[in-house]
């Protein structure tokens, strides 16, 4: 190993690092917005207060998750219980942050992917405790998502997953529009509330950030993970008996799971390795006797 290859090793690693602490201090103010937002409150001010006793929280006790492992999880003022939300949120979106950095690199997308990152968690914290997807996040994220590939089309060193408008449009669209058609025939077929239109715009979102090949990704892999983690919460609760009245009050008691959270976890799954599973499979399908060599993704 010379001498830089040695120096790029350690400015790697001295990034993965930053990246960390960059997105632990991010999944800081996501906490902020997954309780604030839900309740159409300003995220900017007053500063962040414990939810409990009202008191301002210090610089100090509000170091990402080393603060609240100092405290003992507790508030220094009404010493009541800090959730693990706080730390949980913080450490995932640390560790996703240095994810991104490592998967692409000293590129455009690095900081593009860390903003899808950011948007999914909090989408996916705010639909697990809230049961809704705030649109302050999905639509302005539509957009974005489109903005991003129109610079994928002119600049290629950005190293974006989509490179081309169009394929950002019809990602949009076929995202939204498919869950838009299967929440309309669960209505008249079953008599029931079927996906929520938070969910429709999330996918949309994603679409636009990935294109609409991995929109299709994106959907089997949150079919099947939401399939298998809900058949078994349904039987869980079943064998203990626990009754549907613990949900929301204005949650339909057939509604079980939110579907927001696999959608986020199937969208970062598309975003790290969608384009190396997509490629794999239209290599496959081009071998099979008179089929042509379909795009792949670059």
């Amino acid at each position: 190993m010379n001498v830089i290859q040695a120096n790029w090793q350690i400015l790697n690693t001295l990034f993965l690092i930053v990246s960390f602490v960059a997105g632990a201090t991010i999944g800081s103010f996501l906490n902020v917005c997954i309780y604030r937002l839900p309740r159409n409150e300003s995220i900017v001010r007053p500063r962040s207060r414990c939810p409990k006793c009202g008191n301002a929280i210090a610089w100090f006790d509000n170091i990402p998750i080393v603060s609240w492992l100092l405290l003992g999880a507790k508030c220094r003022y009404c010493h009541e219980t800090i959730s693990w939300q706080y730390p949980l949120v913080e450490a995932l979106t640390g560790a996703l942050f240095a994810c991104v950095f490592w998967r692409f690199g000293f590129t455009v997308a690095t900081f593009a992917y860390m903003l899808l990152t950011a948007a999914l968690i909090l989408v996916t914290f705010v639909d697990l405790t809230e049961w809704i997807i705030p649109d302050q996040v999905t639509v302005p994220g539509i957009f974005i998502g489109l903005a991003l590939s129109l610079l994928g089309m002119f600049y290629a060193p950005a190293n974006l997953v989509v490179t081309d408008v169009f394929d950002s449009l019809i990602g949009m669209v076929l995202g939204g529009a498919s869950l838009y058609l299967l929440d309309k025939i669960t209505v008249l077929l079953l008599r029931k509330p079927g996906m929520g239109f938070g969910d429709v715009k999330l996918l949309a979102m994603l679409g636009a950030f990935l294109g609409w090949k991995n929109v299709v990704l994106i959907i089997m892999t949150a079919s099947l993970v939401g399939s298998v983690i809900g058949i078994a919460i349904v039987l869980l609760r079943r064998r203990k008996g626990t009754e549907t009245s613990a949900l929301p009050d204005d949650m339909p008691k057939g509604h079980y799971i939110p579907f927001g959270p696999y959608l986020a976890l199937a969208g970062l799954f598309a975003m790290f390795f969608g384009a190396d599973l997509i490629n794999f499979y239209l290599n496959r399908l081009s071998a099979v006797p008179g089929v042509e060599q379909l795009p792949l993704i670059q």
